[in-house]
């Protein structure tokens, strides 16, 4: 079989801090696509620790797609790290118990920006936070050590503290492209067969239309 097995844990057994996320999370709200992939020498396995504040009664979701390469550090904060912010103080005090949780807010008293949604073919460098409700576009980078406190759109670069645009990837035309393309829904036959295209440095629209 050319290619690794997409229900693997560890797609290369010969790299034991890569593992497929699909194949190591258990929280039903964590929704991974086929061979995207955390990297990190200490407990890769364990990428759900990664994803916090991700409570039941909230329901929202953390949606990453398909063809994903996750480094090591990766924050995912969802909307349970969230405090009222219209109220005169935004401290918990119910958290504290003893008599205080006459203060506990109400769920529509709490910010909630909704799900937090990585595209497919996204590149996320080590040490990166992303924060509630966030959409990350298919294609897009996220330099090391940024923290993303808005949308990025696909096929951009992304970094700093909080993250800003550093430029596009490719032209508009090329762009269009590969978004209408989609070629991470190919068949895994087809996408080997063209990984020659799909991997040149030296791409072109002509190029892309030659895949078949």
């Amino acid at each position: 079989m050319l290619g690794p097995n997409p229900d693997a844990l560890y797609p290369n057994e010969a790299i034991s801090s890569l593992v497929f996320i699909k194949n190591c999370v258990k929280n039903p709200n964590i929704i991974v696509g086929n061979y995207s992939y955390y990297d990190d020498p200490e407990n890769p396995e364990r990428f759900e620790e990664h994803v916090e504040h991700l409570y039941d009664f909230l329901s929202d979701k953390l949606i990453i797609g398909k063809f994903c390469a996750i480094a090591k550090g990766i924050r995912f904060i969802m909307n349970g790290a969230n405090h009222r912010m219209d109220s005169a103080t935004t401290y918990p005090f119910n958290i504290l118990g003893h008599g205080l949780e006459k203060a506990t807010p109400s769920l529509a008293d709490l910010p909630f920006k909704g799900d937090t949604v990585i595209g497919n073919d996204v590149w996320i460098g080590q040490e990166v936070t992303i924060m509630p409700g966030i959409t990350v576009g298919d294609g897009a980078i996220i330099a090391a050590n940024s923290v993303l406190t808005k949308d990025v759109s696909p096929y951009t670069i992304v970094g700093g503290n909080p993250a800003s645009l550093i430029r596009a990837r490719f032209s508009e035309e090329i762009i269009a492209y590969l978004l209408e393309l989609k070629w991470w829904d190919f068949p895994p036959e087809k996408i080997w067969r063209n990984l020659d295209v799909l991997c040149d440095t030296d791409l072109t629209l002509e190029k892309l239309q030659q895949i078949k």
